[in-house]
């Protein structure tokens, strides 16, 4: 019906090496998309980081739960990874840090201050 289609793999590849194109797995336990009226929580998703030239991209293959906005987590109600004082996890105070160029314990005291929210601790540090 179409000619016997399909892409070549071996074409694909040479051409994805040709334009600067990375492909990657990642072994996601979970991926969270928060806005500001709720969370899509994605427990068994396939994620693929494809980077083009210095800019990254990822893709993420699943079917989330949905969550209201605020709605404790596992992370946040202690069930998770979460850091030692508010629930708040490693990875937003690591992220904070990085960002605003400052110690965790700083990074700490601003996502407390600011209820979780990692753009207003970064903004605050600023």
């Amino acid at each position: 019906m179409f000619g016997g289609g399909g892409f070549d793999p071996q074409k694909m590849q040479q051409m994805m090496d040709q334009f600067g194109i990375d492909i990657d797995e990642l072994d996601a336990e979970e991926v969270i998309i928060r806005t500001a009226d709720e969370e899509l929580v994605f427990t068994d998703a396939e994620v693929q980081r494809m980077d083009a030239q210095g800019q990254e991209t990822y893709q993420v293959i699943g079917t989330p739960e949905t969550r209201e906005a605020g709605e404790a987590s596992a992370v946040e109600s202690g069930d998770g990874d979460a850091g030692g004082s508010g629930g708040i996890p490693d990875a937003d105070i690591e992220i904070v840090a990085n960002r605003a160029g400052v110690s965790e314990d700083d990074a700490r005291e601003a996502l407390e201050a600011e209820d979780g929210n990692l753009a207003a601790a970064v903004e605050r540090l600023e």
